[in-house]
């Protein structure tokens, strides 16, 4: 079973307006519509039997409905392939009872995302949440390292993430992009002993550029075969998911990357949907 643990969907009517401003904004390719029907014909292409959808709220508003929506969408889509987490955001002040609510809903985790939400991730408004989390036994995963759209922002590195886990003790975190996009040589030193996960969403092979001269060709390069293995070893095959963050990242590409890699295939299998079909089960 292959499963992605980290993707993005936009309702239908603003999918089209919105992948156009989030595509120029970072200067690169989707590889989808940006809808839930897009979705599943990427999913079909990489023959991905699952995937999960970790929607962002960019302000406090949004949670309710973004936490209504996916529980509807799972109603709907569960026997398709897609299951979508919660959302929370850190200013939002009944962050106690809804992250019960979203528990109540089987929606199984959250996504925050920092640098949408202007927040660094050992704040304690995430410091908050995360505990509560922790408490009801739900998944988090959070953007980590920069964030193509907006250059020069970071508000989670490793660094970061390990004042976190520090503060609130072992809890179900996953760090995407490995664990800090282009922080990645922090990422074994710093987190390798701390009990969380790392996707692998928008982290291997190379970007895929617009064509419009934005980014330097050195800029481009991702995780390589040397640089995957150095987290791999660091981390062992248990805690790494693998994720695409479609429509960003190119879901065959993906997988072919993790199939060329010198692992087993026991471990091959366990990133591709293992892990993430046991980390589901324990909430």
């Amino acid at each position: 079973m292959i499963i992605d643990f980290h993707t993005h969907i936009f309702p239908d009517k603003i999918a089209e307006k919105t992948l156009d401003k989030l595509s120029h904004m970072a200067h690169v390719v989707p590889f989808s519509d940006g809808t839930a029907e897009g979705l599943l014909i990427t999913m079909e292409a990489a023959h991905i039997d699952l995937s999960i959808i970790v929607p962002v709220a960019t302000v406090p508003k949004q949670v309710q409905k973004i936490n209504d929506t996916a529980a509807s969408l799972n109603e709907s889509y569960a026997e398709k392939g897609l299951f979508s987490f919660g959302g929370i955001h850190p200013e939002y002040e009944d962050y106690r009872e809804e992250l019960a609510r979203i528990k109540a809903l089987g929606l199984k985790g959250v996504k925050v995302h920092p640098v949408y939400q202007d927040c660094d991730l050992d704040d304690i408004k995430y410091l908050r949440i995360f505990d509560r989390a922790a408490e009801l036994g739900l998944i988090v995963i959070t953007h980590s390292g920069l964030d193509v759209g907006y250059p020069g922002v970071v508000r989670c590195t490793p660094k970061m993430a390990r004042r976190a886990v520090d503060e609130i003790g072992l809890f179900k975190l996953v760090l995407a992009h490995m664990g800090g996009w282009k922080y990645w040589d922090e990422v074994p030193e710093l987190l390798a002993d701390t009990g969380v996960y790392l996707d692998t969403s928008f982290s291997t092979g190379v970007l895929h550029p617009l064509p419009d001269g934005y980014w330097k060709e050195e800029e481009l390069k991702l995780l390589d075969k040397d640089s995957f293995m150095e987290i791999f070893n660091a981390f062992g095959a248990e805690r790494l998911l693998f994720g695409s963050d479609n429509p960003w990242g190119m879901q065959k590409e993906n997988i072919a990357f993790l199939r060329e890699m010198p692992i087993s295939a026991e471990d091959r299998a366990n990133i591709l949907g293992g892990n993430t079909e046991a980390l589901l089960n324990s909430v």
